[in-house]
């Protein structure tokens, strides 16, 4: 095995965290492997911190991109899901945490990853991102600061997690209306990308009684041309927690995975739909770290 290869599946778990893009971070992984080829490898005395460097600077030019383009995205943003192991960091990939870290600057969020996620020092982050030291701490301190006060402050066990996807997925599937509003928090918010190229809300929906109709509404009626009866769906291990892969027409049609507050209810649903999104899940691109 090659020096990349053997380092290419942390380079492509940096870059996807700091992007929430699994596409984006598979390019991002190409082009420093671009890079790796043409250096001279004899003043590289560290191969796997260089990588990183490289990866963390190039993932952090495509996010300042990225943003531009999502500030005209049709209807909410959300990240690329992508399939795990259970050897992955849920609190570290989770579709709730990656959509609280899209409000951070790209320094910040690439600091926060390489701190949280993959327990770097503050001197080789500082060395990755090519900034001071002083001016990398401060950025871990802004960003752990923003994500503390959007998370829970204890996370729901896997087992429950699993618990709960299963009894939604048997409630939405079979209109149980009073079975669904069992699991969700009042104040649950329901958010769905389809980035215009298929019929989603366009808007958050907003409260149990709403997000337990929608859903109840989507299990009955044709969704792009595949009828209900002809949908598949398997509970698929999506960023670190058992999530629902629905798939008809032979492709996959969407993907939907919860985030569950402190008493263990459905505080948030992620519904991504966008055909451009669904390429890990379609493919098997898995995060195993």
């Amino acid at each position: 095995m090659s020096v990349f290869d053997e380092h290419r599946n942390l380079l492509f778990s940096v870059a996807y965290r700091v992007l929430g893009s699994a596409a984006d971070a598979e390019d991002a992984v190409q082009d420093a492997w671009l890079r790796w080829s043409s250096a001279d490898r004899s003043q590289v005395a560290d191969p796997r911190s260089y990588l990183v460097r490289i990866v963390s600077n190039l993932a952090m030019d495509r996010l300042r991109s990225a943003q531009a383009r999502r500030e005209t995205y049709v209807g909410p943003w959300l990240p690329e899901p992508v399939p795990t192991t259970e050897t992955v960091d849920a609190d570290s990939v989770s579709m709730a945490l990656l959509v609280v870290l899209e409000q951070l600057s790209p320094l910040e969020r690439a600091v926060f990853v390489l701190k949280e996620a993959f327990g770097f020092g503050y001197g080789e982050i500082a060395s990755a991102v090519e900034r001071s030291e002083d001016t990398v701490r401060q950025a871990a301190h802004r960003a752990r600061e923003h994500v503390r006060t959007r998370r829970p402050r204890y996370p729901a066990t896997r087992s429950r997690h699993r618990e709960v996807t299963e009894r939604f997925f048997a409630a939405s599937t079979g209109g149980d209306l009073n079975a669904l509003m069992e699991l969700l928090a009042p104040d649950v918010t329901l958010w769905t990308d389809g980035g215009g190229k298929v019929r989603q809300a366009l808007r958050p929906v907003v409260g149990a009684e709403h997000v337990a109709t929608w859903f109840a509404a989507v299990a009955t009626r044709p969704y792009e041309g595949v009828d209900p009866a002809d949908m598949g769906a398997a509970l698929v291990d999506l960023n670190g927690a058992p999530g629902i892969v629905f798939t008809g027409a032979g492709r996959v049609i969407a993907t939907v995975t919860f985030d569950l507050d402190d008493e263990g209810r459905i505080r948030e649903i992620h519904n991504v739909a966008n055909p451009d999104k669904l390429g890990a899940v379609a493919t098997g691109t898995t995060l195993e770290r």
